[in-house]
């Protein structure tokens, strides 16, 4: 009951209608983040590495390390390298990154290495998915996570040991081409696609730009006129992405997670004329034990009789009635009286939406 309180109560919080930095509230097509992916080896390790006779790509890797330095490991050799991990290695690449600038990476194992723990990531390529190399990764790893283990094979870990990160842990070798420069006008798309905030992004920029400057291509995207002198074009832009822009009200929507008992009421829910009773009715039974004795030297026997009570309450069930256009505070109002629990007032939204009397989508996480 104190989790539904607490949900409706911030639901009744309705925000004042506030403008927000356009840089905000969209972002421009094509000016993002590029994800990265390597394969490498971690060294140093304190015996905490993969096990190479159920990990043989580790030593297939190794070998393959040793053959570019002219070592040649003589065929049919065993090589036990407790202290070498295969790990995986993934990173974002910054819009407008540059060779020569350093990005954070994240290494992982990809063995069955207990811990990366002290290692050290050896140099290793970082492509796209175009396959090119856009960073190369090397450094000492940073590890949140412990572990330790006892002779009798207990073992306790903290976190995860086995993924690690390395600040500043690759080097940008090369420039992802952006549309940033490339045409005489940007789009800017909408994090929340509305087209009353469209339309109030299209008009805030013509109003301060001139007319004809921003058009709306749909209720998510908006054209922006821009010069193609990159100079220009960044003094422009930062500009428009100050504008403060009042977005729409989102649709009407009732949020339920059935898991844990959080309903959240949207500001713009309205029902249409319902009456609604809930009430419960609770039967129990009880199972009671009688023991019969017979009669000192009568011969007879103990006897148990069960005895079973049976008692039926009916709840309070109180109806209350929504009038035409309802707001979400006469709604919580109406459901406290009747005090229903999370899992009553579910079955009461889901029966008005059923009924047709929910003006919202009802969605169920």
């Amino acid at each position: 009951m104190r989790t539904l309180l607490i949900c409706l109560c911030l639901a009744l919080v309705s925000p004042l209608a506030q403008a927000e930095r356009l840089k905000d509230i969209a972002s421009i097509a094509g000016i993002r983040s590029n994800q990265l992916i390597g394969y490498g080896l971690v060294v140093g390790l304190d015996g905490s590495g993969d096990q190479t006779t159920q990990t043989p790509f580790t030593v297939q890797t190794f070998n393959n390390m040793l053959t570019q330095f002219g070592i040649t490991v003589p065929e049919g050799t065993r090589i036990q390298m407790k202290n070498v991990a295969a790990v995986a290695i993934h990173a974002d690449l910054p819009a407008f990154s540059s060779p020569g600038q350093t990005i954070d990476i994240t290494v992982s194992s990809i063995g069955n290495a207990k811990s990366l723990r002290g290692g050290s990531l050896l140099m290793t390529p970082l492509k796209g998915i175009d396959g090119q190399v856009y960073a190369i990764a090397q450094g000492n790893l940073v590890v949140g996570g412990f572990g330790a283990e006892g002779a009798d094979g207990s073992r306790i870990t903290v976190n995860v040991p086995s993924v690690g990160r390395i600040p500043n842990g690759a080097t940008v070798e090369r420039a992802v081409a952006n549309p940033f420069a490339s045409s005489d006008h940007l789009v800017f798309n909408l994090n929340r696609p509305d087209f009353t905030t469209a339309k109030r992004v299209v008009d805030q920029i013509n109003d301060t730009f001139g007319p004809g400057v921003a058009q709306a291509l749909n209720g998510g995207s908006i054209q922006v006129r821009a010069p193609l002198d990159p100079n220009q074009r960044v003094d422009y832009l930062a500009m428009v992405e100050n504008l403060q822009i009042e977005q729409g009200n989102a649709a009407a929507k009732v949020v339920i997670n059935s898991r844990t008992g959080t309903i959240v009421i949207g500001q713009d829910v309205r029902v249409q004329p319902a009456a609604v009773t809930h009430g419960g009715l609770t039967v129990t039974i009880s199972e009671n034990y009688q023991v019969s004795q017979p009669e000192p030297f009568s011969g007879g026997q103990t006897v148990v009789t069960p005895s079973s009570q049976i008692s039926i309450e009916e709840g309070d069930s109180r109806m209350f009635v929504f009038n035409p256009g309802v707001s979400l505070d006469e709604i919580v109002r109406a459901v406290n009286q009747v005090g229903a629990a999370p899992g009553d007032l579910m079955a009461i939204l889901e029966a008005l939406k059923q009924a047709g009397a929910l003006n919202a989508d009802l969605v169920v996480i």
